[in-house]
C-alpha cells in the first residue's frame, strides 16, 4: 500500500476547499507508528486552520491532509519488542500540522502521542476523545488542580472540551456550575454539573456566586463572555482561557482585576490519555458523538462544527473495521 484516500487541502478558505483525493502513504521514522485510521475527530481548531487561522502558518506546503485526532489499528510499530503490537487497536493525537493528518486512511504517529483504545469504545467514539479530553484534563486537571471545596465554572460545557470538563472537574470533587443552552441543561446536569445556567436567557454573572476558577472556551468571540466572567472570580481566583485568539487582552484584563491567568495548549501525552482510558472504561467519564459522517463528507461535518451547536464531539468514519 503506496497510496490512500484522504481530505486533502490546496489552499486556505471555506468548507469547500476540501477534497476528497489520493495521496502517499506517509513513512514512519524512529519512534513512529503507522496506524490505519478508522475514524478521525473534527475540531474547532481544524477549521479555523481550513480558514486560514489556527496553526495555518505552520503548514510547510500543499497540499496537507487536516485533523488531530485518530482512532484505529497498527499497522507497523517502531520496533519489534514494542508492546504495543501490529494489529492493535489504539487511539491518540497525529503531529498535525508538522506532519500529515489524520483525515487520511494511515496516519504515522508518535510513539508519544499515542494510547490503547479503551475496549468498551467504538472507534467512532475514541476518535472523538483524545484532543478534546486532553485540553480538559490540561485545563481542569494540570492548570486548576480541581479539588474538593473548589467551585469551577465551565463555559460552553456541552461541547467538546466542555463535556469532557464538567466530568474531569466533578470527578474530582469542584463543585460545577457550566453554562449552556436550553436544550442541553438537562444532560449536564447528567453529566455532573450542580448548577446550569441558560446562556440564551440568563446573564451567568446574574445568577452564579463567586467561583475560584473559570475555564474559558468561549473568549470573547461571543458577548464578551470572557471579559463579563472577570467580575465572577474571586480575588486571586484563576481563568483558563483555551481558543487561540478569543481574548487578545486576556492576560492584560485579567491582571488588572486582581486575577491570575494562562491560556492553555493541548500536549499529545499517550501517557495522560492512557489515564483517561480507564475513566472511559471504568464508566466515570463518558464520550458523547453528536454526529458521524462519511470520509467525503468532511466539508458538511466542517459546516455543522461551525454552527457552534455541537453537543460533544463530531467525527468522521475513515475506512471500516
Amino acid at each position: 500500500m503506496t497510496t490512500m484516500r484522504a481530505i486533502l487541502m490546496d489552499e486556505a478558505g471555506g468548507p469547500e476547499v476540501l477534497r476528497c483525493g489520493t495521496t502517499d502513504v506517509p513513512i514512519t521514522v524512529n519512534a513512529e507508528f503507522l496506524v490505519k485510521v478508522v475514524a478521525a475527530g473534527v475540531n474547532p481548531i481544524d477549521a479555523k486552520t481550513r480558514a486560514g487561522r489556527g496553526v495555518t502558518p505552520a503548514i510547510a506546503s500543499y497540499p496537507t491532509v487536516l485533523g488531530n485526532d485518530f482512532s484505529g489499528v497498527v499497522l507497523a510499530s517502531p520496533y519489534e519488542g514494542h508492546p504495543i503490537k501490529v494489529g492493535d487497536e489504539v487511539y491518540g493525537m497525529t503531529g498535525f500540522p508538522r506532519f500529515g493528518g489524520s483525515y487520511a486512511e494511515v496516519a504515522a504517529v508518535s510513539a508519544l502521542s499515542i494510547a490503547r483504545k479503551p475496549k468498551s469504545l467504538s472507534h467512532v467514539e475514541a476518535a472523538g476523545v483524545p484532543l478534546a479530553a486532553l485540553t480538559a484534563w490540561g485545563m481542569v486537571v494540570d492548570v486548576a488542580k480541581a479539588h474538593e471545596g473548589q467551585r469551577i465554572l465551565i463555559h460552553a460545557g456541552a461541547g467538546g472540551v466542555g463535556h469532557f470538563a464538567v466530568q474531569f472537574a466533578r470527578f474530582f470533587g469542584a463543585y460545577v456550575v457550566a453554562t449552556g443552552s436550553t436544550r442541553n441543561l438537562g444532560w449536564l446536569a447528567e453529566l455532573g454539573a450542580q448548577e446550569t445556567v441558560d446562556y440564551t436567557s440568563e446573564r451567568f454573572e446574574d445568577v452564579v456566586d463567586a467561583v475560584d476558577v473559570v475555564i474559558d472556551l468561549i473568549g470573547n468571540v461571543h458577548d464578551d463572555t470572557g471579559t463579563r466572567s472577570l467580575g465572577i472570580v474571586r480575588h486571586g481566583g484563576l481563568i483558563v482561557n483555551a481558543p487561540t485568539g478569543s481574548w487578545p487582552t486576556f492576560l492584560a484584563d485579567a491582571t488588572a482585576a486582581g486575577l491570575r491567568a494562562t491560556s492553555y495548549k493541548v500536549a499529545p501525552d499517550g501517557s495522560t490519555l492512557a489515564v483517561i482510558s480507564r475513566l472511559l472504561e471504568s464508566g466515570d467519564v463518558r464520550v458523547f458523538v453528536d454526529q458521524v459522517f462519511e470520509l467525503d463528507g468532511a466539508p458538511d461535518a466542517h459546516r455543522a462544527l461551525e454552527t457552534g451547536h455541537t453537543r460533544g464531539k463530531i467525527v468522521l468514519k475513515v475506512s471500516d473495521y
